[in-house]
């Protein structure tokens, strides 16, 4: 009888240096590798929105907020898009549990977080493309050289009939989407995450939203001696009173930047008609030497289509934003944040846009060197990492 050959091990990505003086490397453009971690890195750059309580508080609990990165009102009109896009009246809360068809279990979960699958309105990239939102970034990665993320929003309604998040089969392990880590914590060396959200409007305790465990973040390296050998690489099992879960207080316009080791989650929503509202932004080193990832973000923003980076991202199922509005047009420092310009090009006009299509109907206003590359964290899907694009 012939002995079966051995599995193969599977091939480790890539890792690409990113296009910045200080080492990051990365193989997906989410997780990164350092030589100092996030929490440790000590700054080579005067910070631009961050005051030093501002950096004191990111590196010691995992979260800053900053106040009005962009104009409330900017907040409140991509709300009002979000909305028209949804096909939902604020002011008739019936309309928000119409029944609809899902094309999958994730669908329908989706659904039930609130999740809307817009991803390139101008009104979105109007904020990514603000000043103050690229300027704290630059302040937590301490470089310039950033992509950011091409991400939805999330309109979440009370937790009730075909939104009530009993609908979802709970999970003993694993993700949980009102607390969980953005990296597996168990690795030696865990990689480097940032994630964001701009608030559309002001937070109540009874509309949920975003809350976390800062002093977790602060006592990890203790807590993690004592916690067992087989714990939960995403979930933590801690003592709420010892490690007491908050909820930041946020207001239309307020960016929120968290650290992927700060457990975190999102809080059910049961007031009886107050809804949360979020725009899911952050900003990473740029990996210009990853072509391919490149040209799907470009090709994602030019045809409007529903970005690759993750499989929760879904498109919308009724009608798709590519048949709703035109490609948006980036300033000088958007272009550079999407990757459709490098960050070593000298500075030029804004790029020429392609000519919308008929079909495009508008709905709303419109250096050291070089070291040796950290070894390859494990492949998407191994780490753990979780299944939710935008989890908070």
């Amino acid at each position: 009888m012939t002995t079966p050959a051995p599995d193969r091990p599977r091939p480790r990505p890539r890792l690409h240096r990113a296009a910045t003086d200080r080492p990051y490397f990365s193989a997906d453009g989410e997780s990164y590798l350092a030589q100092t971690t996030l929490r440790e890195l000590t700054k080579s750059r005067p910070l631009r929105v961050l005051s030093e309580e501002d950096f004191t508080h990111w590196q010691t609990y995992g979260y800053v907020i900053v106040r009005e990165a962009v104009p409330a009102e900017a907040a409140r009109r991509l709300l009002d898009f979000t909305w028209e896009f949804q096909g939902l009246d604020p002011d008739r809360p019936d309309s928000w549990y119409e029944d609809r068809p899902f094309r999958s279990e994730l669908d329908r979960q989706l659904h039930v977080y609130g999740f809307v699958e817009a991803y390139h309105h101008q009104l979105l990239w109007d904020n990514r493309q603000a000043q103050r939102v690229y300027d704290a970034f630059v302040d937590v990665w301490d470089c310039e050289e950033l992509w950011v993320t091409q991400d939805r929003l999330n309109l979440n309604p009370p937790n009730i009939r075909n939104r009530d998040r009993a609908l979802i089969e709970p999970t003993d392990r694993g993700f949980d989407i009102e607390l969980h880590w953005d990296i597996d914590t168990t690795l030696g060396v865990p990689p480097q995450r940032v994630q964001g959200i701009i608030a559309l409007n002001d937070t109540r305790p009874e509309s949920g939203g975003f809350q976390c465990c800062p002093e977790l973040f602060r006592r990890f390296e203790e807590w993690k001696v004592g916690a067992p050998a087989d714990r939960d690489p995403l979930r933590p099992a801690v003592d709420r009173t010892e490690y007491p879960v908050v909820r930041p207080d946020l207001h239309p316009g307020d960016l929120l930047i968290w650290n992927g080791l700060l457990a975190h989650g999102v809080a059910r929503n049961t007031s009886r008609d107050q809804v949360r509202a979020v725009q899911y932004l952050s900003m990473m080193p740029a990996l210009e030497e990853h072509e391919r990832l490149k040209r799907s973000r470009v090709d994602a923003w030019r045809h409007l289509r529903t970005p690759r980076w993750n499989r929760t991202l879904v498109g919308d199922p009724v009608l798709h934003e590519s048949k709703r509005y035109p490609t948006a047009t980036l300033t000088e420092l958007g272009s550079r944040l999407l990757g459709l310009t490098s960050w070593s090009d000298t500075p030029t006009a804004a790029p020429e846009l392609p000519a919308p299509t008929a079909s495009h109907t508008p709905t709303a206003p419109p250096a050291q060197p070089t070291p040796t590359a950290p070894p390859v964290p494990p492949a998407a899907g191994q780490s753990g990492e979780p299944a939710c694009a935008a989890s908070a």
